[in-house]
């Protein structure tokens, strides 16, 4: 039965190059860019053979474990049908122990599960070169790849028995959305480093760090092992207990799937619910899901989103004309795109136009709808600071005054995000309709529009003020101050957020009568 599986693994490989002529090309195109990654990787690990002990060491636990975190992350994000689920084979009617073993096995048999172990054995000759023993070179390979293969095998299982229902282009959005926010401010860190023929210290704690943990036990033991450190029993503890885990939870997820009945398939379509089907089935999900909508189609939103960065780099023009070093100059943009993200929302029931009824006609609680509101903006505010911080503290160059960066900008965004709340529903002001263009703006009668806009942002700066202060001194005194700026800005955030929203919660409910006349005469 074994023997069956296998083969019915190895014919499913081999059926990526039958179909039509552009899937064939395709096919043969990707596995084309697979042969060639392995081979620069491959040939990128022979010139470390000559390289210092603490390098390769470097090298093989930061790659090791970007790699296994892919294998773990793939499945949530790729949402591919796992051609080797347990369902599938439960009318053989094989133990559950032999089957999963049999389907582990089988699961070796990979495009990605071989590209890492030949890039795995290249690792294997170069700590050899190193005077590691082959055995402890060997068990380093044999824990890594099966560790991986593992890793994906139980994340395939978890989303078919609990993502399959949910799976969209938008539940996958999100989850690359979360593996920017992490990737793209740590790449920036990396490449701001300077190495000079040697590892900066920031890099030996980490790699002493990551080492030692389940995503990079089985890298870091052979070359623990090549250092003589004192973590080598540490890591491979730690390795051999992952995959012992990771074994025991692949055989109970492969018994769980033969003793369950499956659930009726949704069909995946692009013309389905949407996010919709992403957010919770409540009032708060229902309304989040409506302003995801908006702002990534409404042609109103999606300028003001893409002014605001632009905005961001003007700002610091005048300052370098004026003489400002670049240093401190590139210290702007990021906090300026903290305060303007957070007074986006400020008037955002006028861009509902008459769809505002929906909320007070279906008696929605006020905290249910500035919840729902304030998702889009978290969404998409939250990934573009953490890439506008890194960027910015790496053309200053001090990544100690990172905490105090942090502080001040989560203190404006979310002071602004709270002040917006209350602003929005207690004056909102006429804006250009939808499907007009956004740049054509209706006559005001009014001040008030102008003295909310206002307020939120001169609010936003005030109140904080204290990080901005604490965020100053790190900069004039000492990097000591960087993390009281930091919990300062966190503490006034959310305190303010909390505040606001519930102040524009009760506002909402008080005024639904007059919000509902400000629709229909605008």
């Amino acid at each position: 039965m074994a023997a069956h599986v296998l083969r019915l693994r190895i014919a499913l490989l081999l059926g990526a190059f039958r179909g039509t002529p552009a899937q064939i090309t395709r096919s043969a195109v990707s596995l084309a860019v697979v042969i060639v990654a392995v081979a620069v990787a491959s040939w990128a690990l022979l010139t470390l053979r000559d390289a210092p002990i603490d390098v390769v060491l470097t090298v093989t636990v930061l790659g090791g474990s970007a790699v296994t975190l892919g294998f773990l992350l793939a499945p949530l994000i790729g949402g591919a049908t796992d051609q080797l689920d347990p369902r599938r084979f439960a009318v053989l009617g094989l133990p559950p122990v032999r089957l999963a073993v049999i389907l582990a096995v089988a699961g070796l048999i990979s495009v990605p599960v071989l590209a890492l172990l030949a890039i795995s054995i290249v690792a294997a000759v170069v700590w050899v070169a190193h005077g590691v023993a082959a055995p402890v070179a060997i068990l380093g390979v044999v824990l890594g790849v099966l560790t991986c293969a593992l890793v994906a095998r139980v994340c395939m299982a978890l989303t078919a028995l609990f993502l399959r229902e949910r799976r969209s282009r938008e539940l996958s959005g999100l989850f690359v959305l979360a593996l920017l926010v992490v990737v793209v401010p740590v790449g920036v860190f990396l490449a701001s480093l300077e190495w000079r023929g040697s590892v900066p210290t920031q890099l030996e704690e980490a790699v002493d760090i990551v080492g030692v943990t389940p995503l990079g036990a089985a890298w870091g033991y052979p070359g623990f092992a090549a250092a003589d450190d004192s973590a080598t029993w540490v890591a491979l503890a730690v390795a051999v207990v992952t995959l012992g885990v990771l074994a025991a939870g692949w055989l109970w997820l492969v018994r769980h799937a033969l003793s369950t009945t499956e659930r009726p398939v949704t069909v995946r379509e692009r013309g389905g619910l949407g996010w919709f089907a992403v957010a919770p089935g409540t009032a708060t999900g229902g309304i989040a899901a409506r302003s995801l909508v908006y702002w990534l189609r409404d042609a109103r939103y999606l300028v003001n989103m893409a002014v605001i960065p632009v905005a961001a780099l003007l700002t610091m023009v005048p300052l370098l004309i004026a003489g400002v070093p670049l240093a401190y100059a590139a210290l702007l943009p990021a906090p300026f795109i903290a305060l303007f993200l957070g007074w986006l929302p400020h008037n955002d029931i006028a861009y509902d136009s008459t769809a505002i009824w929906m909320h007070i006609a279906s008696g929605v609680r006020g905290i249910a709808d500035r919840l729902g509101r304030l998702v889009p903006v978290l969404l998409i505010g939250i990934p573009l600071l953490a890439l506008a911080i890194p960027i910015s503290l790496s053309v200053h160059g001090r990544w100690a005054v990172l905490p105090a960066m942090i502080g001040v900008c989560a203190s404006l965004f979310l002071c602004g995000l709270g002040l917006s709340s209350i602003a929005s529903a207690v004056a909102p002001y006429a804006v250009s309709r939808p499907g007009e263009s956004p740049f054509q703006q209706p006559q005001r009668t009014g001040s008030a529009g102008g003295i909310s806009q206002g307020l939120v942002i001169v609010g936003s700066v005030v109140l904080s003020g204290p990080a901005l202060w604490w965020a100053w001194l790190s900069l004039s005194d000492g990097v000591a101050y960087a993390d009281i700026a930091l919990w300062a800005g966190l503490a006034t955030g959310l305190v303010v957020l909390a505040v606001g929203v519930v102040l524009g919660a009760v506002a909402f409910e008080r005024r639904s009568g007059r919000i509902m006349e400000f629709a229909e005469s605008t």
